[in-house]
């Protein structure tokens, strides 16, 4: 069994136990931040599938930690703001940092799981559009095939998932740990195992044609998309 691991940044001691230990009966595995410093820490250490999220901070805001995650560190890892602030500017600005969704408290703890779930199901591809374009590129999720340039291209399922998450976040870049923690979870079978499907992947879809799609953004990881020669 896979576990989904979530960071909780929240100041308020007693809110982030009774947090934790909600979603600890749910089957999540939790570790709590009570301030920015810390929980750049506990990013850098652990890949995490969710972020929950609280903007006022002893050291900060969590504006400023969402801008961090995006912007320094290429994560793509789904935020959920949790916040006193029921103003719509409050909800553009976290939205503008890089938030996913916005929970207001006092807030029903049911519809938290229920957020939950389904931020996680999506950034996993569990959700997704059933039919997805880059340039020539047709990847249909239903029928599970992939047509670039009118030919099939045959892919096993992981290459199939891997390029279908690629595709989902184009032409946004995606780190090494977003790829591995979508594809296999904290169970990643061995370390050259991405490097391998990347490889076959590429062979696959971008080898045999006169465009390259997938692009090696160098330190931080891939993006899938179209760049025309100037």
């Amino acid at each position: 069994m896979n576990h989904h691991f979530i960071l909780i940044v929240e100041d308020h001691y007693e809110l982030a136990q009774t947090l934790c230990e909600f979603l600890e009966t749910h089957g999540y595995v939790v570790d709590h931040a009570r301030n920015l410093e810390a929980a750049k820490h506990f990013l850098i250490q652990q890949n995490y599938h969710l972020l929950l999220l609280d903007i006022n901070l002893p050291d900060g805001s969590g504006y400023t930690l969402c801008q961090w995650l995006r912007q320094e560190r290429s994560l793509s890892l789904p935020v959920l703001m949790l916040t006193a602030r029921d103003q719509l500017d409050d909800k553009l600005q976290g939205f503008a940092a890089g938030t996913d969704d916005y929970l207001v408290k006092p807030f029903d703890f049911q519809e938290l799981v229920a957020r939950v779930q389904a931020l996680i199901k999506r950034a996993l591809g569990e959700v997704t559009q059933k039919i997805l374009q880059v340039h020539d590129l047709v990847l249909d999720h239903q029928q599970k095939m992939v047509i670039r340039a009118g030919q099939r291209i045959e892919l096993p399922p992981i290459q199939f998932k891997l390029l279908q998450i690629l595709m989902r976040h184009s032409p946004n870049v995606m780190s090494k740990q977003d790829m591995v923690m979508a594809l296999w979870g904290d169970e990643e079978p061995e370390s050259d195992a991405l490097r391998s499907h990347i490889y076959h992947l590429r062979k696959l879809v971008d080898k045999p044609f006169d465009d390259k799609l997938i692009h090696t953004v160098s330190g931080v990881g891939l993006r899938l998309a179209f760049e025309p020669l100037v």
